[in-house]
């Protein structure tokens, strides 16, 4: 028998910086009434889904950007999120900003039983941008300002998954583009990635030009990569959309272990996709092309472990 999943990545369209948690909590609890009605089993919101994408706005004292953040988790704002989730007996993904009791801030994401008991969580590593107010940047992008570094490793769980059980694992954004993310999950024979994001449609940065179409080519070229290379499904979940004036790309996508995308959002709205994933498809990459124990020289790749920056080859030198 197949061990079938259906997934849905829950869009979002723009949350804009004056409405509040319960706007965004209501939408994503209607996004969840629909997922009900189509059988869905877990739903993937996106990255920062309670709030508008905050580390656009710089604050020269960070305590002023408390209000972005989740203090607990479940908390009275997001409260109707764990209540629908066992109504409808519907696991879910949620990415916000967490600030922890001792102070430290964090990119989170976490993934929630229909019990509503947090099963698994992750504090994004790879965290784009820059801390310092940039003056050359049309639009600021504070995530060094306003996260630490993730400090929960890549992590990956057998967990109850809709009536099957499957090995789950997270990502946020910006991780999506490094291989190594998605190697250190196939390694734990991952079947699942869930991961959130907030991608502009244009780069910011202003030292070069990227073209608009590539923006989203290589979203999902990362991602149907990631899944490929380590046989597994991912949801990438997007908020789209013109947020306080800058647009988002949104292109939700869910990617099935060929790389193949199985389905595609193509709104810049709250849209609900879906797919039914049979998870033994994984089987056939990790045994054949992508047997770990069989092909990987880890005593070949000393340099990935070794050196952060990239360096200059040594110059070839004729022989006399």
């Amino acid at each position: 028998m197949p061990r079938l999943v259906t997934l849905a990545a829950a869009q979002l369209g723009p949350i804009q910086k004056a409405e509040g948690r319960d706007v965004a909590v209501g939408r994503m609890v209607r996004l969840m009434e629909r997922a009900h009605q189509r059988g869905v089993e877990v739903v993937v919101f996106p990255e920062l889904a309670l709030t508008t994408f905050f580390p656009r706005w710089y604050e020269e004292d960070i305590a002023k950007a408390d209000n972005w953040y989740e203090h607990a988790m479940p908390s009275n704002e997001t409260a109707p999120l764990f209540e629908a989730a066992k109504k409808y007996g519907i696991g879910f993904h949620l990415g916000y900003a967490e600030k922890t009791p001792d102070g430290r801030r964090f990119n989170t994401a976490i993934y929630v039983h229909p019990s509503g008991e947090i099963v698994l969580k992750y504090r994004k590593i790879h965290l784009p941008g820059h801390k310092e107010y940039d003056p050359i940047r049309k639009v600021q992008h504070l995530e060094k300002r306003y996260f630490e570094v993730g400090d929960l490793g890549f992590p990956v769980i057998r967990a109850p998954v809709g009536q099957q059980e499957a090995n789950i694992g997270m990502m946020i954004c910006n991780d999506r583009r490094w291989p190594e993310a998605w190697r250190v999950m196939g390694l734990q024979q991952v079947e699942i990635v869930m991961l959130g994001y907030n991608t502009p449609s244009l780069n910011m940065d202003n030292r070069g030009f990227e073209a608009h179409h590539l923006r989203v080519e290589h979203s999902h070229l990362s991602i149907r990569a990631g899944c490929y290379q380590n046989a597994c499904f991912g949801v990438g979940t997007a908020k789209g959309g013109t947020e306080d004036g800058h647009e988002l790309f949104g292109h939700s996508i869910i990617v099935n272990p060929s790389g193949e995308i199985m389905a595609q959002a193509t709104t810049w709205d709250d849209e609900l996709i879906t797919a039914d994933c049979d998870l033994d498809t994984c089987t056939l990459g990790r045994t054949t092309i992508f047997n770990f124990a069989a092909h990987r020289r880890p005593e070949a790749y000393g340099r990935i472990l070794e050196q952060v920056g990239s360096e200059a080859p040594k110059s070839w030198t004729p022989s006399r």
